[in-house]
């Protein structure tokens, strides 16, 4: 078992799970962000979903440009982003004991694998453990517009199930939580975004969430971003939009179908928070709002939280 004096070894090797598809715009600047870190100790994996643009051609270029490094270019199921990240998952060897996920068009911070690393070695090595940050949010040229919101409260499942507060393109994991979620993915129920589910599966099953306040990437806006980041207010309300109209409910469906089967891996305390939520979903608004209220649930401020009671009230939680 770690202690909190653990120290990083070459041991501590990372495998980067890079999601491609029709990403050769950017993809340059992003794999040079790898070969800049700090932290020497990296393999890569790229899922191509089925480009038909030259990322496939530029991966091969920087594996051949780094043939000391451990760089595998793989075809992806083509079922969608969420399936491309979950096989990636899958795909880590057994012997690697981190795993850090990107995406295919943002510029890492030179220190962000160690970041990472230096905070999850700390934990104790059989506890899942799921590693998240804030971004530097860029225009198309990388230049700044500002970091990503801050979210104040603690991490759990009682958020996890009502909000994503950290970006895949942030995420590191351990290698008990890359053993978890390995079981916890069924092709047939695929949720609404991997991140998202990550931070449910991660939580509920009893593992640590951390969350850096500090941004460890450039995190670049464009017309082909799959989900954009919600910096401005506009952004925000439109979250808030959502959670009041009707795709929430069908965010909510969606990620308690991927979430089934889940509960004897859950601690009995997150079970009990997925009960009440699920009650809260259906009968008369009373009892929606009792189990609401049960279920403890909450998002990272006062106004998510009122805009959750509302959607609750209307029945489109």
């Amino acid at each position: 078992m770690r202690t909190s004096q653990a120290q990083l070894s070459e041991n501590d090797g990372v495998c980067i799970l890079l999601g491609l598809y029709q990403g050769a715009r950017f993809l340059q600047e992003q794999l040079d962000s790898f070969a800049a870190q700090s932290w020497p100790h990296w393999s890569l994996i790229v899922s191509d979903d089925g480009s038909r643009d030259q990322g496939p051609e530029i991966v091969a270029d920087f594996a051949a440009a780094h043939p000391d490094r451990q760089i595998t270019c793989r075809n992806g199921p083509q079922q969608g982003f969420v399936r491309n990240f979950q096989s990636l998952l899958q795909a880590v060897p057994p012997d690697v004991p981190y795993a850090a996920l990107s995406d295919q068009d943002d510029v890492w911070f030179p220190d962000k694998i160690e970041r990472a690393l230096t905070q999850l070695a700390a934990l104790p090595a059989e506890v899942p453990a799921l590693y998240c940050a804030r971004t530097l949010i860029c225009d198309e040229d990388l230049t700044p517009m500002g970091p990503s919101p801050h979210f104040p409260r603690t991490p759990g499942f009682r958020n996890a199930l009502v909000q994503s507060i950290g970006g895949g393109n942030t995420m590191v994991l351990n290698r008990a939580a890359l053993d978890l979620v390995a079981t916890c993915i069924h092709e047939e129920a695929i949720p609404v975004a991997h991140d998202w589910w990550l931070y449910q599966v991660v939580s509920g099953c009893g593992g640590t969430i951390v969350r850096d306040p500090d941004p460890v990437l450039s995190y670049r806006q464009h017309d082909h971003n799959q989900i954009g980041a919600n910096l401005s207010a506009r952004a925000q309300m439109a979250r808030l939009v959502a959670l009041l109209g009707g795709q929430f409910r069908s965010w909510s469906a969606t990620n308690l179908a991927a979430l089934a089967g889940l509960e004897p891996q859950m601690t009995p305390d997150a079970h009990r928070v997925l009960q009440h939520f699920a009650q809260a979903r259906r009968g008369g608004v009373v009892r929606r709002l009792s189990s609401l209220r049960q279920s403890g649930v909450y998002r990272q401020g006062r106004l998510g939280d009122i805009a959750l009671y509302m959607a609750c009230v209307l029945n489109r939680l």
